[in-house]
């Protein structure tokens, strides 16, 4: 019958208990003529003061009289005492549990009192803790205890203790009580137990119009969209008007799924009923029109709202981004009036979600500025950032910034960090980060594989996914594409070809379009190309520019011409605007000397107007990165670069280190 949790550790109480007898001990005595109202403490008139307490100060005077006057037994008083600070805005949630663990038998009514106070609070599991006591003390919940103990499970997402309180719900006799299976219906649906909502709502004999929306929003977080516009239909047909909750659920799924067309339904009914909408609703228009892929429309609607909060704002923001549209998105942002955190994160993201790492870096540095705290996304985001341009040293800070803040890193948190490290040069910090995981997941695996992979520990991301299985984690594709990496740039070649083809058999994991791209550089590194074209004209699916590109790398190191031109008539009609696929078949040509092939790749080159693309290198230095090209111009300080690096080249020169201006004249990747 008890619910099967296990207590954390939440720390001694003993500096509750001196605050307690610090308060006690600086409160003005019972009979004061400077306190008259307590000079008679009566059980009624502690009553009638417990009623009129409008704060904390009010109330622990009160509190001291109940003492001193030897009135802790009073189960009525105490109990409205733990009630205020439970339930109060004005209470203290942790002062009334101080005083309850003092009750040698606490009543029912305290118990609902505490847990209503967690279940609205940031420790909402410390009301199954309390139900669970309750239980065990032999008093029966009621059904003021339900919704506020099931409230608690949903934010939990405990669905194996909503499933025993439903139990309890149903043997204590409360399974008629719609209110207790509105709060069923919103766990199940919350913990996305659909199928357990659907079936706990067909069984409501009375449904009210709470009852209705807990399933349609249960339907809208599953991205449920034709079951949620049915069940819609079934409430009107029933002569049930649906109200502004109803409608940001239906708008809500037509925004995850792309619905347009019904979320046009949704306004259009808004509009002909006359419907009246709160912000929230038309916060939800605004969005389900912005990721429609209706800007206009989103525009429209922004513009035309008197009212706008932060939810408005970034909306709006995230609607320019989405159609790629940064400047103007910028441009919105820059002019809110108020940003919080998630307004901030989303512009970060738009700008990683489209390579600007360096702006989402500047970004982070404005909103430190503002001295708004990061949440763990946006670490997460300026560590992607950081990962991408290799910004060692930022990236430092923000895992100082975990560490000082004594923030406890969540499992992608802890990704994040091992792989910007990796990508940062710094493989052994990233393996002792995995190592000291208290908890992986398989992106885990994944992140740690491909950091060897990419640093050429071959041996070592083989030996990892060896380990990965004997911790009974299921590998997924990514898992695949790092380790067939690691033995292509390892020459790992029986191992990479045992693993490719054991992965559909043996693991369960089908053949992607990557993991073929990873096979052809195998077989391309050991100068297997006739077994790589035989592999590319097997695969189930279009081979695209990656696996083409990886035969015409291989073709270029293994000099075959003949299959390389073959290679290049492929790739050019997937992608014939790439001038760096000329540039390859024009080396291919000059390392084989046909010069005559050569000059007319660059002729075809010029008359189509391509030009190369070039290399993109970055340094940082004094804690900035920079970036730069073959005769960049742009550096404010270039003049200054170019004539230290001419002392440089005399200075080698006059060393005896003689320079091949054929080498130097030439980008980076020719």
């Amino acid at each position: 019958m008890l619910l099967s949790l296990n207590r954390l550790a939440v720390g001694s109480r003993q500096n509750s208990l001196f605050l307690f007898l610090v308060t006690f001990h600086t409160l003005p005595p019972a009979k004061s003529p400077s306190n008259p109202k307590f000079k008679s403490p009566s059980l009624p008139n502690l009553h009638s003061l417990l009623d009129k307490c409008s704060n904390m100060k009010e109330l622990k005077q009160v509190h001291a009289q109940i003492i001193l006057n030897g009135l802790v037994q009073e189960i009525l008083t105490v109990g409205k005492l733990i009630a205020f600070c439970a339930t109060s805005n004005a209470g203290d949630l942790q002062y009334g549990r101080f005083v309850f663990d003092r009750i040698a038998e606490p009543n029912k009514f305290m118990y609902n009192s505490l847990i209503r106070g967690y279940s609205n609070s940031s420790n909402p599991i410390e009301a199954l803790f309390l139900y669970q006591q309750m239980m065990s003390g032999g008093l029966f919940p009621n059904q003021f205890t339900f919704p506020f103990v099931l409230k608690a499970c949903a934010f939990e997402l405990a669905f194996v203790e909503a499933l025993v309180i439903h139990d309890h719900v149903i043997k204590l006799g409360f399974g008629s009580q719609v209110f207790v299976l509105n709060a069923l219906l919103h766990v199940y649906g919350v913990c996305g137990s659909i199928q357990y909502a659907r079936n706990l709502f067909d069984d409501i004999p009375e449904k009210n119009l709470v009852s209705w929306n807990s399933m349609i929003g249960g339907y809208s977080r599953m991205g449920c969209c034709k079951e949620a516009f049915s069940l819609f239909r079934v409430m009107r047909d029933m002569g049930i008007e649906p109200d502004n909750f109803t409608l940001i659920s239906l708008l809500s799924v037509c925004s995850q799924t792309g619905r347009f067309d019904l979320g046009r339904v949704i306004h259009s009914y808004i509009e002909t009923k006359g419907v009246e909408i709160d912000l929230f609703v038309k916060n939800a228009l605004v969005d389900m029109y912005a990721k429609c892929g209706d800007l206009v429309s989103a525009k429209t609607l922004f513009d035309r709202m008197q009212e706008k909060n932060v939810v408005s704002w970034t909306s709006m923001v995230g609607a320019y981004a989405r159609y790629g549209l940064l400047d103007l998105a910028r441009s919105k942002f820059n002019k809110m009036p108020e940003k919080n955190v998630v307004s901030w994160n989303s512009m970060i993201s738009y700008y990683i979600q489209h390579e600007l790492f360096s702006e989402a870096k500047d970004l982070f540095a404005q909103m430190q500025a503002s001295n708004v705290l990061p949440d763990e996304a946006t670490l997460v985001n300026v560590l992607t950032a950081c990962s991408q341009i290799g910004d060692l040293v930022m990236g430092q800070k923000i895992h100082h910034y975990i560490c000082n803040n004594n923030i406890k890193p969540s499992v992608t948190l802890c990704n994040s960090l091992i792989d910007m490290y990796a990508k940062c040069g710094l493989l052994n910090t990233a393996s002792n980060l995995f190592i000291q995981m208290p908890e992986r997941n398989v992106v885990s695996w994944n992140v740690m594989i491909g950091a060897l992979a990419m640093h050429g520990r071959a041996v070592s991301a083989v030996d990892l996914f060896v380990r990965m299985q004997s911790d009974s984690v299921s590998p997924d594709g990514i898992t695949f594409v790092g380790l067939l990496c690691a033995c292509s740039h390892g020459g790992l070649f029986d191992a990479g070809q045992y693993y490719f083809e054991a992965m559909n058999p043996v693991y369960g994991v089908p053949h992607e379009i990557e993991h073929y791209a990873c096979m052809v550089d195998l077989l391309g590194r050991r100068g297997r190309l006739k077994e790589a074209v035989q592999l590319i004209g097997g695969m189930p699916m279009k081979p695209d520019v990656v696996v083409w590109g990886a035969l015409l790398g291989a073709c270029r190191v293994h000099a075959n011409v003949k299959i390389g031109g073959l290679v290049l008539k492929q790739l050019l009609e997937l992608e014939p605007y790439i001038g760096g696929l000329y540039t390859l078949i024009s080396n291919i040509y000059c390392e084989a000397n046909r010069w005559e092939d050569a000059k007319n790749i660059r002729k075809l080159m010029t008359e189509r107007g391509f030009r190369k693309c070039r290399a993109l290198s970055l340094i940082e230095v004094d804690d900035s990165v920079h970036e730069f090209l073959v005769d960049d111009k742009r550096h404010e300080n270039s003049s200054n670069i170019y004539s230290l690096l001419d002392q440089l080249t005399d200075h080698t020169r006059s060393a005896g280190y003689l320079l091949n201006k054929s080498i130097t004249s030439l980008d980076v990747d020719e």
